[in-house]
């Protein structure tokens, strides 16, 4: 008999290996514990109260973030909660919040979330899997056009197995490295007051969605003033991932129409924490008496973030811009080193890569393995031969004149092959007789100083180069989807430190007449291939080598003029805000773990530093 169930045993299919967790990372290296006490970059005993207040630019008409109508209000997400949750000091890796714990296969071909039975939305009803798969399908049917593409292609679907516990299936195919994270990142809606209220997602309004997160709304001014106000009775105020975080009573935004005024407005104490990214205002504008008698802190404060990927972006929908020596001629005349020491005062560096600051960047020319993901791209014909021997795309380099002439010459010739010559009035057309307009589309009047150079410099070489200055509002309706209605505007090529799906989004093709984040309107079947080997990666090695390779066939698209960035963050506030010794590398975090300082601010109202 024993036989007999041994060999029944032996021909039984083996039970899959179910992992359970508190957390997940895309290469399995969890940093903290299940039995963690608290962030290590936090002061679990940090204070609770006071006020921090920070400006934002332009206006507001809507509270919905997640919508293209309207203009949303500064931190208007900040009512809204997800399953699990990222960390400062760590890329990738996503911890439970409302989930207690995860089960998955090793394969990651689904996940089950355990919520937490006591998660609380702000009015006090409680959430539940019905929430979660609630919020799941309404961000699939009503999200963003290119958000809901990819989740669309990545989810399966969403099955409610009890009152606390919800399956996410995932579609076979589909590289499943950091679809937890994905799922687990869904804000969370009630389905309650959602469908009691008629609510729609795709809609503005000034009216947010329930959610479950510290703060709720508190005071709005349309337009003009926004204070969130900390839910005394918010419900995960005691677990440890939240301890020593949203220290502050209230959290205020102040609008103004421009950086000047807004500088103005610090200045005079309106609003008491300020992102100085004004070179000149840093460089200059630091000499008013607070800062001289010590009420307002001026310091400069470590950073390991990647770069912003801030650039001058063309639309490539735009026939003009077709032809990349035409956007490499363009790129030519934008004198950074010029602007750096001029405009600047040498506190800026230049992007080169959409990965900029990070590992992740391609530099020289490509090794061995990366070449062994892009020798079939060349052979299918979708990448020139060169990309496998020329070294990454680099910023072209300028001299200390305003106009370098050995750049001009330059961008003359790649315009002439391009088919644009140069006319007698001095500006080039091409064999319609249709002169190279270029606009500049732009809502910042601090800009105006950068943009004025570069269009000179684009004049002498032939183009019609025009910079136009529009208020925010249009900006955001001329920017956005279906629109696309300009020639160059300020953007950011986005990207993770931790690639994934979301580059689909910012570079795929599928979503590029949909996307709010692809401004450009990129199209390109070897960045879609490659995309798809960014995602599939399994080890971080392949994941590296994959985004190296990936970020070569960006930079060589030339859809962009990179601009600059900072290692380090220039802040200045009011001395009334304490926060801990030693920063994670990944996030400033004044709204998050700094804290409130009674007593400093007891002084600086005594001395009349505050309104």
């Amino acid at each position: 008999m024993a036989a007999l169930a041994a060999l029944v045993l032996a021909t039984l299919p083996a039970r899959a290996e179910v992992l359970v967790s508190h957390g997940i990372s895309p290469f399995g290296d969890l940093k903290y514990p299940a039995d963690f006490p608290h962030l290590d970059y936090v002061n679990p005993d940090a204070p609770k109260g006071g006020e921090i207040s920070i400006w934002a630019f332009g206006g507001f008409d809507s509270m919905n973030p997640y919508s293209i109508k309207g203009r949303a209000g500064a931190l208007s997400s900040i009512f809204y909660e997800s399953l699990m949750t990222a960390t400062a000091d760590e890329m990738g890796a996503a911890y439970c919040l409302i989930c207690e714990t995860i089960e998955y296969p090793p394969g990651r071909e689904w996940v089950i979330f355990n919520l937490r039975d006591n998660v609380r939305f702000s009015d006090g009803s409680p959430l539940t899997a019905e929430d979660v798969a609630f919020s799941y399908r309404t961000f699939l049917e009503k999200g963003l056009s290119d958000y809901r593409v990819v989740l669309a292609q990545q989810v399966e679907s969403a099955e409610v197995l009890g009152p606390y516990r919800i399956r996410f299936t995932f579609k076979p195919g589909f590289p499943t490295r950091d679809l937890i994270q994905e799922v687990g990142g869904l804000p969370i809606l009630s389905k309650t007051h959602y469908e009691a209220n008629n609510r729609n997602l795709e809609e503005g309004g000034m009216e947010p969605f329930l959610g479950s997160g510290q703060y709720v709304l508190d005071r709005v001014n349309v337009g003009q003033t926004l204070v969130y106000r900390r839910n005394p009775d918010y419900w995960g105020a005691g677990l440890p991932i939240n301890r020593g975080r949203g220290n502050f009573d209230r959290i205020r935004v102040e609008y103004y129409a421009d950086y000047a005024a807004a500088f103005e407005g610090f200045k005079g104490g309106s609003y008491t924490f300020r992102d100085e990214a004004s070179s000149i205002s840093w460089a200059t504008g630091y000499d008013f008496p607070a800062v001289a008698n010590g009420h307002v802190k001026k310091v400069e404060l470590p950073s390991g973030t990647k770069a912003s990927g801030q650039a001058f972006l063309f639309n490539l929908r735009r026939e003009k811009f077709a032809d990349p020596r035409v956007r490499e001629a363009i790129g030519l005349m934008f004198n950074f080193e010029w602007a750096n020491a001029t405009l600047f005062y040498g506190l800026y560096a230049r992007i080169n890569s959409v990965w900029e600051n990070t590992p992740l960047a391609a530099t020289g020319v490509p090794g061995p393995d990366e070449i062994a993901l892009l020798q079939p791209l060349v052979d299918q014909g979708l990448l020139p031969a060169s990309i496998l021997t020329e070294p990454a795309v680099m910023a072209p380099v300028s001299g200390d004149r305003q106009t370098d002439r050995n750049n001009l010459r330059r961008a003359g010739e790649l315009l002439e092959a391009a088919g644009w010559t140069m006319g007698n009035d001095g500006l080039r057309r091409n064999a319609a007789g249709q002169t190279l307009r270029v606009e500049f589309l732009n809502d910042s009047q601090s800009f105006d100083r950068i943009i004025l150079p570069f269009v000179e410099n684009l004049r002498r070489a032939g183009v019609d180069a025009v910079h136009t200055r529009i208020d925010n509002a249009q900006m955001e309706a001329r920017e956005r989807p279906p629109a696309y209605d300009f020639d160059i505007v300020t953007g950011n090529a986005r990207a993770a430190e931790i690639p994934g799906p979301e580059l689909k989004q910012f570079y795929g093709s599928a979503t590029a007449d949909v996307s709010s984040f692809n401004l450009m309107g990129l199209k390109s079947p070897a960045v879609d291939a490659l995309i798809e080997t960014v995602i599939a990666a399994k080890t971080r090695e392949e994941m590296t080598t994959a985004t190296r390779a990936l970020d070569r066939v960006l930079r060589a698209e030339r859809f962009w003029v990179p601009q600059w960035f900072k290692d380090k963050h220039t802040v200045a506030y009011y001395d009334q805000y304490d926060h801990p010794e030693t920063l994670p590398p990944y996030a400033r975090g004044e709204l998050d773990f700094w804290w409130f300082n009674a007593e400093k601010a007891a002084a600086l109202r005594a001395a009349g530093a505050l309104r």
